[in-house]
């Protein structure tokens, strides 16, 4: 029986049918891909042309896709070809040995991998190396812009330029050339090993290890290694000048004459070991190449290990001061420059702690200036007494600044109103994101005259906006802010002109409590991204994965999307190659109020300077208090220029960069890579100009350097016999970690001034092991440019430094604060001033140059323990060498300390009125020191007597404790009425009755007051 064979279909194969599902899924897939892209990519092309900053996008994009496709394609090509070249030239007939018998073994396994691998492996090394290169962008722009620094490195007599444009570009360069080679080793060795170009194991005698192929590929690869190895060496010759050294940065004496002489050695090692890689590619055996690589290890361990250690302990060690002494000076000279505090104005300042009546006659300018009110204290008061609205909020930290009021320069402490959703009881969608878009306007006082009761003496404030600052222009100012530190994530304005405005602009208390609405005109004015098409709603609810934004009614074709409305933010994204200060305030400019913010350029390739870090730099007391989230900065830097003052205006968002110090090479540099990113600095008005000041974070660094060098002598700075430091902040919490304190803007006149600058300043003391308390050094920074159109003054940033001198023992601040806090009658009655219902807040302690030596003035708040809490200003504490003085007024304060008559008149000694209405009444806010009023009847006292009869303190009163606890208050500030009466008039006999008064009525008040707690 027989079975025909099963006939064939005619015609071709049928074809197999994909899934719909699956082209659903993938075609789904790729559309949110592509939306997610778009939402992170369009939108931010949308923020930077709406900024007027595309370019800045477009130039960083651009540079980043570069770099990628290069390294990208160099990388990819390298070790695909490796593999191809290792697989394509394997050897048909491999040797039959049990090595061989097993990679046969190996090679059936991986065959069926073999092109994913030849082929993914490169792909998904070279994406890691183009992101890795990608990330350059910086560095490669700045070396093709590179510019001359005008100034050569000691050692080689190259431009610094070199050191800071082309090193860095260049040694990335090696270091990624040696990356691609390697890789592309290790993938050549693995191939040629699988497939029998390479063997390891035992050979049959006259066997090669290598076929021609693998030998020639292998020694290729590694005569490249090797003279990428040397230009290394030769690179690294250059790098040692910004080495860092225990004791200073730059090249040492054993650099110089040990360790750059190795560097060239070892080169040239690199190269003949890379000529006999050479070699071996046309000759059968490894080794002389493996000679030479062993030859290099011996080299770089005794030559460029063991070399220089003989150097350093047998020769620098033994005569270091006259050896390094002229290294020391270059690295001294380099860092005052890098630093720009090579022409620092130092004098010596015999300063006395002696004092006598109208010492201070010579510096009524100053002392009229001091400032009282402390930015970082009143936050509070600002808030209960200006805030208006739950819904409005003040930074905690106030800004200090100056203004002109009736044709005079006063000290200010100045905070915006900003927006605080928050503070709002009933919170949706519409509300956060289209009613509450807005804080408004700024809120002002006097920095050196309290108001009523102690409160801010407040010239511009309420809502609407009125004061001297809504005076100064026309049409008042623009006091909306939309644009602020506190600002929503985003908010969406405007609105069909046919539509009633829906912003709450602010709520009319005088009017029946009516809403106040408003309407941003986008059609007129450009704030953010318009926001009005399907595309732009549905980027933007993916942007923000906010729905709402894609369904809302609210978002028209005239609505415009307002988002990273944080002014460092701002400024950052659009000059992402600068440093930006930690600080930035408001003004209020040419009718508008403008963040200002300070930036920096920087590198850390200036060959010799001193490294500074710029975190520990700028962290002191104030900065670990503050909420939010310090700005990025890099970790070492040893070259700074404050090349860039950077304005954002607080109602449509406009940044404008202006180009600060158009001598510093590196903005320059980055001038040409973005060109239109930065106005002259003659664009600058002059009423801009008025409020533009020396930057903190800069002048933060500065200090920190002078420290060490405050001494230019190489011998004297080796020694380390001269070092100093800033001291901890007095006044900070007692429970914080130590932190230095922060340096503060006054308005004085330094000694060898004409006349009094508005100025940043700060103290030194001993540095080293020691804990002593003495000031060694005053730093004060000139930090006002002026008041003319794109002319700064000739006077700013000019530092000057006082230098005590070293057997001096003029009180530092911490020795100050001990001196308040140790004063029995300054100490019982803040103490008795900090019981019950009260709480004393110490403010900012000041210290300033006058009469002939150091002033130190503190002011004391007090605010209520609970319930609503603001610091009002009681009491000013006062210092002079060991003298102290405490008093309601910093005037009366002045006359304690200098013998009755301080010779001037303090900007206190007359109340200032507050010119706007606050949240609280004055006659609402009350005195705890003050209370009560009324003296207590002694019927055994005369009526009317000039002089005490005898000099024995009256009796304690009679009645329940808070009785007597009130009665002794008032009896304690008779007694201080009395004893400073006495001491203006001579009469010392009258001020020590009136203090032996004093002390028994505080020990009267503190026996009442233990009763009352029972």
């Amino acid at each position: 029986m027989s079975f025909a064979p099963p006939r064939r279909p005619d015609g071709p194969p049928p074809v197999r049918r994909r899934s719909p599902l699956l082209i659903t899924v993938v075609v789904l897939a790729a559309v949110v891909a592509a939306l997610i892209f778009l939402a992170t990519f369009w939108t931010e092309v949308l923020w930077f042309t709406q900024v007027g900053f595309a370019n800045v996008i477009w130039t960083q994009w651009i540079a980043r896709a570069v770099l990628f496709v290069v390294a990208f394609l160099i990388m990819g090509a390298a070790v695909f070809s490796s593999f191809t070249i290792g697989y394509r030239s394997r050897p048909v007939y491999a040797p039959s040995t049990p090595e061989q018998a097993t990679l046969d073994q190996y090679r059936e396994a991986v065959e069926p991998l073999r092109k994913i691998v030849t082929y993914a492996g490169p792909v998904v090394i070279a994406f890691f190396a183009g992101v890795a290169a990608s990330s350059q962008w910086r560095t490669v722009l700045l070396a093709l812009n590179g510019q001359s620094f005008g100034q050569s490195d000691p050692e080689f007599g190259i431009d610094i330029g070199f050191y800071v444009f082309t090193l860095p570009v260049v040694r990335f360069a090696v270091s990624f050339f040696m990356a691609v080679v390697v890789i592309s080793a290790i993938a050549a060795v693995v191939t040629h090993y699988l497939y029998g170009g390479l063997r390891i194991g035992a050979l049959p005698a006259g066997m090669s290890r290598t076929t021609t192929a693998a030998r020639i590929h292998l020694a290729v690869l590694g005569a490249v290694l090797m003279l990428l190895i040397a230009a290394n060496y030769w690179l690294d010759r250059y790098s040692i000048l910004t080495n860092s050294n225990e004791r200073y940065d730059g090249a040492s004496y054993t650099d110089v004459h040990a360790v750059i002489p190795s560097k060239e050695i070892l080169m040239g090692v690199a190269v003949l070991v890379a000529a006999l890689f050479v070699a071996a590619a046309f000759r059968d055996t490894w080794r002389l190449p493996a000679i030479g690589v062993g030859l290099m290890v011996v080299s770089a361990i005794a030559i460029g290990g063991i070399y220089p250690s003989i150097v350093q302990r047998f020769q620098v060690d033994p005569n270091a001061q006259s050896l390094e002494a002229p290294y020391i000076q270059r690295n001294i000279d380099a860092t005052l420059e890098a630093f720009a505090i090579d022409e620092i104005e130092s004098q010596q300042y015999d300063a006395t702690t002696e004092v006598t009546a109208g010492q201070l006659r010579d510096d009524a300018a100053t002392t009229a200036s001091v400032r009282l009110l402390d930015p970082q204290v009143v936050s509070p008061s600002f808030r209960q007494l200006q805030q208006n609205k739950q819904f409005y909020n003040f930074t905690e930290n106030l800004s200090v600044d100056r203004y002109e009021i009736d044709g005079e320069s006063r000290d200010t402490v100045i905070a915006v109103r900003e927006l605080n959703l928050d503070g709002l009881g009933e919170r949706n969608w519409t509300v956060d994101h289209t009613v509450y878009t807005h804080g408004f306007g700024v809120v002002a006082a006097y920095g050196n005259q309290p108001g009523p009761d102690g409160q801010p003496a407040f010239f511009e404030g309420g809502i609407p906006t009125q004061g001297a600052l809504t005076d100064m222009f026309s049409d008042g100012y623009e006091p909306r802010i939309y644009f602020s530190p506190e600002a929503p994530t985003y908010s969406i304005v405007g609105a069909p002109e046919d539509v009633d405005p829906w912003e709450l602009d602010y709520q009319a208390d005088d009017e029946g409590g009516r809403q106040v609405l408003y309407q941003f005109p986008t059609d007129e004015v450009s704030a953010g991204p318009e926001i009005g098409t399907f595309v732009q709603k549905l980027l933007y609810a993916l942007k923000f994965g906010d729905e709402q934004i894609f369904f809302s009614d609210r978002v028209t074709e005239a609505s415009q999307i307002l988002y990273d409305r944080d002014p460092q933010e701002r400024v950052a994204k659009v000059a992402p190659w600068l440093t930006l200060d930690n600080k930035v305030y408001p003004a209020v400019v040419d009718g508008r109020v403008k963040w200002i913010v300070d930036a920096y350029t920087t590198t850390d390739a200036y060959p010799y300077s001193t490294a500074a870090p710029m975190q520990e730099a700028t962290t002191d007391s104030l900065t670990l208090a503050a909420q939010g989230v310090p700005v990025d900065l890099p970790p070492e830097v040893n070259y700074i220029r404050n090349s860039v003052k950077a304005t954002v205006d607080a109602y449509d968002g406009t940044v404008t960069l202006y180009a600060w110090d158009e001598e510093d090479p590196l903005l320059q540099a980055w001038s040409q890579v973005f060109p239109d990113s930065l106005q002259p600095i003659s664009e600058i008005s002059g009423d801009l100009m008025s409020h533009v000041r020396y930057p903190e974070d800069f002048f933060k660094v500065q200090r920190t350097l002078l420290e060490r060098y405050h001494v230019t002598d190489a011998v004297q700075l080796f020694s380390g016999s001269d070092e100093w430091r800033t001291p901890e902040d007095p006044v900070a919490a007692s429970d914080a970690a130590a932190s230095k304190q922060p340096p503060y803007y006054l308005t004085l006149q330094m000694p060898g001034q004409d006349e009094s600058a508005f100025s940043l300043t700060s103290t030194f003391i001993p540095g080293g092991n020691t804990d002593r308390e003495i000031l060694t050094g005053y730093l004060a920074a000139d930090a006002d440019a002026g008041s003319a159109e794109g002319e700064v003054a000739e006077g700013y940033g000019t530092l000057r430094l006082l230098e005590l001198p070293r057997d001096a023992t003029v009180p530092g601040p911490g020795q100050v604060q001990n001196n308040f806090n140790s004063n029995p009658t300054i100490s019982e009655q803040l103490n008795i001033l900090g019981r019950g219902d009260s709480v004393v807040v110490r403010g900012n302690q000041l210290t300033l140059p006058v009469g002939g030596g150091l002033l130190y003035v503190q002011p004391v708040y007090i605010q209520s323990a609970e319930g609503t809490q603001f610091p009002l200003l009681r009491r000013v504490l006062v210092a002079f060498g060991d003298q102290t003085g405490y008093a309601e007024t910093l005037d009366e304060a002045l006359d304690q300390v200098f013998g009755g008559d301080s010779g001037v008149q303090a900007g206190d000694a007359d109340e200032a009125e507050t010119d706007v209405p606050t949240d609280v009444p004055t006659d609402e806010i009350t005195d705890p020191a003050a209370e009560p009023t009324a003296e207590p009847e002694d019927p055994e006292t005369p009526a009317e007597t000039e002089e005490p009869a005898e000099t024995e303190a009256p009796a304690a009163p009679t009645g329940d404790a808070q009785a007597r606890l009130n009665a002794a208050l008032a009896d304690a500030n008779e007694a201080l009425t009395d004893g400073q009466t006495a001491l203006e008039r001579g009469d010392w006999t009258a001020y020590g009755e009136a203090q032996e008064r004093l002390q028994t009525a505080l020990e009267q008040a503190l026996a009442a007051e233990e009763e009352l707690e029972g």
